[in-house]
C-alpha cells in the first residue's frame, strides 16, 4: 500500500512499516478504505446496470426488470426508457468515474502516506543505517585488500631477503674451513640482506599502525610528514588532545594521502595543514595552491581517504575546480 500510494502521488517512500504503525494502519483503512471502495463500486456497479437495461432490459421478467437512477428506481420497460436513462446513467456516473474516482484515490493515497511513511527523524535515521552499512562493506573490503597486500609485501620482499639470508650463511658454513674470505664476503652480503629486510619490515609494520603515534602522537607524526614532504607545508594545530586510536590512524592516513597528492599531482609551490578539535569532532584540512581538478577516478586515493573516513562515521569534502586551489577537508567523530 506504501509503495503503491508513494507511486501515485509521485512522492517517494522506503522504509519498512513496523510496530505501532501496523495497527494504525489497520483501522485506518478500515474507516477510509471501506467508504471508498464502497462509493467506486457502486459508481461502476451502476454503470454496468445501465449498460445491461440499455441493451438487454427485454429478456427480464416483467417483475425483475432493471431499474436506473437507484435514487429515484426509474423502471425499465420500454426502449425510450432504456436508452435515455441508460445513455444519461452512463454518462453521469462515467463523469464520476473519470474525475471523482481519481481524487478518491488520492485521497486514499495521502492517508497511507500520512499513517504508513517514516516521520523525518525515522528517515534520517534510516539513510543513516544504509550510509553505515555501505561504508562497513567497503572497510571490509578494504581490510581484505590491505591484508593481501601486506601478505605480498611480506613474501616478496622480507621472505625472499630471509631466504637469501639463510642461503647465504648455509654456503659460508661450508666454505669455513677451506676459504676464510669467501666466508667473511658471504657474512657481509647476508649482514647488509638482513638490513634491508629489517627495513622492508619497518616499511610493512607502519602502513598497519605507524609506530610514530604511538611514540610522538598525532601532532608529532604529522609534523614529521610535513617534514618529509618536498613541498612546504604551514601546520596548525589546534587543542587536538589525546585521540581514540582509530581517530589518529585516519587522521595521518588522511594527511599522508593528501600530501603524497600535493607532491605527485598538484604541481603545488606550498600547502597547509591545519587540524582542530572541536569538542568530539575533529577536523583535517588539506590545501594547496596546485593546479587543481583533483579526479577521483584517476587512482589519487580520495576513494580510499573516502572509505576509511565512513568507517568512522566522518564526512569528506572536496575542493578542487581547475586552476586550484585545492582544498580536502575531513571531519570525523573522536570521542573517547
Amino acid at each position: 500500500h506504501l509503495r503503491r500510494a508513494g507511486r501515485l502521488l509521485g512522492v517517494p517512500v522506503g522504509g519498512r512499516v513496523r510496530g505501532w504503525k501496523e495497527f494504525a494502519w489497520a483501522f485506518a483503512h478500515v474507516a477510509v478504505g471501506f467508504p471508498l471502495g464502497l462509493a467506486a463500486l457502486i459508481c461502476l456497479g451502476n454503470i454496468l446496470v445501465a449498460a445491461v437495461a440499455l441493451s438487454l432490459w427485454w429478456a427480464f421478467p416483467v417483475e425483475a426488470r432493471p431499474t436506473l437512477f437507484s435514487v429515484f428506481d426509474v423502471r425499465v420497460d420500454d426502449w425510450a426508457t432504456a436508452l435515455v436513462g441508460g445513455v444519461v446513467q452512463i454518462a453521469v456516473l462515467g463523469a464520476v468515474a473519470w474525475w471523482v474516482l481519481p481524487v478518491l484515490a488520492r485521497v486514499h493515497a495521502r492517508m497511507c502516506l500520512a499513517v504508513l511513511a517514516q516521520s523525518d527523524s525515522e528517515r534520517r535515521l534510516t539513510e543513516r543505517v544504509d550510509v553505515l552499512t555501505k561504508s562497513r562493506v567497503g572497510v571490509v573490503d578494504a581490510h581484505g585488500a590491505e591484508l593481501q597486500r601486506i601478505e605480498r609485501d611480506l613474501h616478496d620482499g622480507t621472505q625472499a631477503r630471509l631466504v637469501s639470508i639463510a642461503m647465504q650463511l648455509g654456503i659460508a658454513r661450508e666454505s669455513l674451513a677451506d676459504d676464510p674470505e669467501t666466508v667473511a664476503t658471504l657474512i657481509e652480503q647476508a649482514h647488509e640482506t638482513a638490513e634491508e629486510a629489517m627495513a622492508e619490515l619497518r616499511t610493512v609494520l607502519q602502513t598497519i599502525y605507524p609506530p610514530i603515534l604511538a611514540d610522538r602522537g598525532l601532532g608529532g607524526a604529522l609534523t614529521a610528514l610535513a617534514a618529509k614532504s618536498s613541498v612546504p607545508v604551514h601546520i596548525e594545530l589546534a587543542g587536538v588532545g589525546a585521540l581514540p586510536a582509530a581517530a589518529e590512524a585516519v587522521a595521518y592516513y588522511v594527511v599522508a594521502e593528501a600530501l603524497t597528492n600535493v607532491t605527485k599531482h598538484a604541481g603545488a609551490t606550498r600547502a597547509s595543514l591545519r587540524v582542530e578539535r572541536a569538542g568530539d569532532v575533529l577536523s583535517v584540512e588539506v590545501a594547496d595552491d596546485g593546479r587543481g581538478g583533483a579526479d577521483e577516478g584517476r587512482g589519487t586515493g580520495i576513494t580510499g581517504i573516502r572509505r576509511r573516513v565512513a568507517a568512522l562515521d566522518g564526512t569528506v569534502r572536496l575542493d578542487s575546480p581547475p586552476g586550484g586551489p585545492t582544498t580536502l577537508a575531513v571531519r570525523m567523530p573522536c570521542a573517547q
